[in-house]
């Protein structure tokens, strides 16, 4: 079990420490892994937004008279925006490709522009149009820096716990038992977030980037550091008692008592 124990450890930190070190040391590789998620994200985002904006009536008289013939016609509205939406759909693939060349000048502008938050201003469907390339740019620079953002926090949040139980199963040999309980919640957590990365990308994308998903997922984290800890500080007085209710429960005969 020492063994198993410390392979777990091992295998944790190189996996998850390595893609830590990667967001860093190499250029856009969240963009790569993720660039379907960033893709359909963008698009995503861009016909929320066209679902929003309207007519400004106050843009041009003839608009204005318009409006008032049709009375708000919602199916003209909608028309136009549909019309967008397939601009979108024509426009966003040449469009990321610029964005995801690393030594292209607009990577800067409109990283510029999203830290500066220009995606507070109003929109019509009259200028939106013309505006459109701007804002998938915009959109692009906005989700690529939050995922890498939160590929760094999910990474980075990995390596330690599992840099921890590594540490710990040296540390505390007399404790290898106890280890076992957060040893094999880590191991399922990973086993889980490794299919959806290899089966289900989109998903696991999602779940990582700004979701409640993603904060539940370190509130579980959370809970198996604090099992560490509690194996470090507390000599392992509560993962003892859950661990012996569990052997209870399967009506096995052992026991653990704390170390």
């Amino acid at each position: 079990m020492k063994a198993l124990l410390r392979t777990i450890g091992i295998v944790g930190v190189l996996l998850f420490g390595s893609s830590f070190i990667f967001t860093y040391t190499t250029p856009g590789f969240v963009e790569d892994i993720a660039k379907d998620f960033i893709k359909d994200k963008v698009q995503e985002e861009t016909h929320e937004k066209i679902d929003k904006i309207s007519l400004n009536k106050s843009y041009n008289p003839l608009l204005k008279l318009a409006s008032k013939l049709v009375n708000g016609n919602e199916q003209i509205i909608s028309r136009l925006k549909e019309k967008l939406k397939n601009d979108t759909h024509l426009k966003l693939a040449s469009t990321i490709a610029e964005m995801r060349n690393l030594n292209c000048e607009c990577r800067k502008k409109y990283e510029n522009r999203f830290k500066a938050n220009i995606d507070s201003k109003i929109w019509s469907l009259e200028n939106f149009s013309i505006l459109l390339l701007d804002f998938i740019k915009f959109k692009y620079m906005e989700v690529a820096s939050k995922l890498k953002t939160d590929v760094r926090i999910f990474t980075g949040s990995n390596t330690l716990v599992f840099a921890v139980l590594l540490l710990v199963s040296f540390f505390k040999p007399g404790a290898i038992a106890h280890l076992f309980l957060p040893g094999v919640l880590l191991v399922i957590s990973t086993i889980i977030c490794s299919y959806f990365y290899i089966f289900e990308q989109n998903w696991f994308f999602t779940i990582i980037y700004s979701s409640y998903l993603g904060w539940s997922y370190l509130v579980y984290l959370g809970i198996v550091f604090s099992l560490l800890c509690d194996i470090v500080f507390n000599k392992a007085r509560i993962t003892t008692k859950l661990l012996n209710g569990f052997l209870q429960l399967v009506g096995s005969a052992l026991s653990l008592v704390s170390c």
